[in-house]
């Protein structure tokens, strides 16, 4: 490890550093996270792969921290969050980045990044899929009716009724 880190700044570095290095891509595989994070830091910590699969993101229920660090785009996907993305009410003043004193001055350059042109939308995201055009139906749809509809999605994709056509 390159110096001590908090977990959860560990997970940023490293998504960060997925997305500045392959902007064309809007969201990564945990285990693509996981890897970034072990290969930058030389961390095997457990907490790791907590931290990336529930404790930043920033939809889920606090289990305890409120970090909106990132954002589940899919199953099995994330990406930083922004500004404006869903995020769980006991989050909602939930660190969203490092601090800069917090992380090695190499990493500096991923603060600046993501606050001039990750938070505006840049990034890999492409306009059509921004979700801040969606902010006007936040709360529109319960989330219990939200994930009934994800479930029967997620059940009924690639499923092909011959009978249909």
């Amino acid at each position: 490890m390159k110096a001590h880190l908090k977990v959860a700044d560990e997970v940023w570095l490293a998504t960060a550093l997925l997305h500045h290095d392959h902007p064309e891509r809007e969201d990564f595989k945990l285990r693509e996270i996981r890897e970034r994070a072990g290969r930058e830091f030389r961390d095997d910590r457990p907490g790791v792969w907590q931290h990336i699969v529930g404790h930043c993101v920033a939809t889920n229920k606090p289990s305890p921290a409120s970090y909106r660090i990132l954002h589940q785009t899919d199953r099995g996907r994330r990406r930083l969050f922004r500004e404006g993305d869903p995020c769980h009410a006991g989050r909602r003043s939930g660190k969203m980045r490092p601090v800069r004193a917090d992380i090695p001055t190499e990493y500096w350059r991923l603060l600046d990044w993501y606050d001039k042109d990750y938070q505006k939308g840049g990034g890999g995201m492409t306009p059509s899929s921004n979700p801040s055009k969606l902010l006007a139906f936040v709360g529109a749809i319960a989330a219990f009716d939200l994930q009934m509809m994800t479930e029967a999605i997620r059940a009924g994709s690639e499923q092909v009724d011959e009978n249909a056509w």
